[in-house]
């Protein structure tokens, strides 16, 4: 079945890939091999040269490159111009930052010298999806390469040409051949690569099934793996918060990427004191948003991904409406062509309800009435996921208390939940494991090494004390 590349906003075809053969598979993958053998070698001085270079490369192709994530998955032209250029900057963090983070570790034992040095791991898989198609590659991409590592990039079936051109800008910068290449294969193919004994270890961002089903065959083959799951993040407004930076911030949450991100505010929990007011101005900007063609320079929503991810979000819609809640604006899908659906604000869906603690993955935000910080920890913590949180309050211990209690991999104070290449990412429960960015990032797919020498060369040993009788 061929990988097609499917124009979201009108349904037509923009083009279409034949999967890999199998044997065209096979010469990839000894490529990779080949690479991770050679390319450790090459000095950091050099890979932070091409690490630069590809940089440029990503700001200086960045209208290009924007326009063919909008076409394959629907973001918004501005969104996408903005994620090429958080790309770059990632590139440009790694490249120079890399030397600091690769630089052994030294410790004090008895021995003349003890330390832990970072050796790369080999070639690494990536199945990556299709929301953010640069930008998820590139935050595995670019501490990956400036570890020496090798990688293999296995993304969504609806952004090939996004894949490809990644590989091309690796090799445009001057990465050696085979140190990143991407495979356009089915998912039926996968088992087979992570099975493989060239393939060191896994990353994915994905569904939980992914997760499941990728760390069950990983962990088989006993090779390292880091998940990123997606989450319900919650964005906590409390007594104390500025309600109307919180109702703009809390807009822009849950409609970045039209709504389909892992990190989007999906519940919003707010305190009772301020629940009308918060409510009134969030439901008239959700209400407001411009919704339509994504190329427009002033369309603030674009369409779902794809058809399926609308039809889910529309069921979780129905579901919630089922279990009592109210809708409160939005919650139909738009007149096509086109994956369109009205942004929704919907309350009073019970806590207990499923899909109160679901991924939505659009813009459909949850309202939720609280009266005192300890329900809104509660509330954020029931659910499976954990991955990030955004609180609004300007109290001091209120502050401390929710950086403390909230199960999650990042608790964002007065501002949204973003990933920053300077910052650790990820999740805990089934949000994933492992985490992405920073050093943190890059030392994931590393094999710390210590490294123990008894003595110098040339060092006298202490002799023993002779005792006469």
């Amino acid at each position: 079945m061929p990988i097609q590349s499917l124009n979201p906003a009108n349904g037509k075809l923009l083009r279409s890939f034949d999967p890999l053969t199998p044997e065209a598979l096979e010469a990839k993958l000894v490529l990779a091999a080949e690479a991770a053998k050679t390319y450790p070698a090459e000095p950091l001085e050099q890979r932070i040269f091409w690490m630069r270079r590809l940089a440029i490369l990503l700001e200086n192709d960045a209208e290009e490159l924007a326009a063919t994530m909008t076409s394959e998955m629907g973001k918004t032209i501005v969104s996408a111009r903005q994620e090429v250029a958080k790309c770059a900057a990632t590139c440009k963090y790694y490249a120079e930052n890399a030397a600091e983070i690769l630089t052994p570790v030294p410790y004090v034992t008895e021995h003349a010298e003890s330390y832990v040095r970072f050796d790369p791991m080999g070639v690494v898989l990536a199945i990556m999806p299709w929301n953010f198609p640069l930008w998820q590659v590139f935050r595995f991409l670019a501490p990956a390469l400036m570890a020496g590592n090798v990688g293999l990039l296995k993304h969504a079936p609806n952004v090939p040409q996004c894949a490809l051109a990644i590989e091309t800008l690796v090799r445009r910068a001057g990465f050696p051949r085979g140190a990143f290449q991407a495979l356009l294969i089915e998912t039926d193919q996968v088992e087979r690569v992570i099975a493989d004994p060239r393939i060191a270890a896994i990353t994915l961002t994905g569904s939980e099934a992914a997760g499941r089903a990728v760390a069950a065959q990983a962990g088989w083959f006993l090779k390292k793996t880091v998940l990123e799951l997606g989450g319900s993040d919650p964005f906590i407004v409390m007594r104390s918060a500025d309600v109307i930076t919180a109702v703009e911030n809390a807009v822009h949450a849950r409609c970045l990427n039209n709504g389909q991100s892992c990190i989007a505010a999906k519940r919003f929990i707010v305190h009772d004191s301020v629940y009308e007011p918060f409510t009134r101005r969030f439901v008239a900007a959700m209400s407001a948003q411009r919704v339509g063609d994504p190329t427009q320079p002033n369309t603030q929503i674009g369409p779902l991904a794809t058809p399926k991810i609308l039809d889910t979000l529309v069921a979780q819609i129905e579901a919630a409406k089922t279990a009592g809640g109210t809708v409160l604006t939005g919650g139909e899908r738009l007149p096509g062509p086109g994956n369109f659906i009205q942004p929704t604000v919907i309350a009073n869906v019970p806590p207990t309800a499923e899909v109160a603690k679901q991924e939505t993955f659009g813009p459909l935000a949850l309202l939720f009435k609280v009266s005192s910080i300890e329900e809104a920890i509660a509330l954020a913590n029931d659910t499976p996921y954990g991955l990030g949180a955004s609180v609004w309050t300007n109290d001091v211990t209120e502050q401390q208390r929710f950086t403390t209690d909230l199960q999650c991999g990042g608790v964002f104070v007065n501002t949204p939940v973003a990933s920053d290449p300077r910052l650790p990412f990820g999740g805990i429960k089934k949000s994933g494991y492992g985490r992405e960015l920073s050093a943190a990032g890059m030392k994931e797919f590393l094999n710390a090494k210590t490294i123990v020498v008894a003595e110098r060369p040339g060092t006298l040993r202490p002799q023993p004390t002779l005792f006469e009788n």
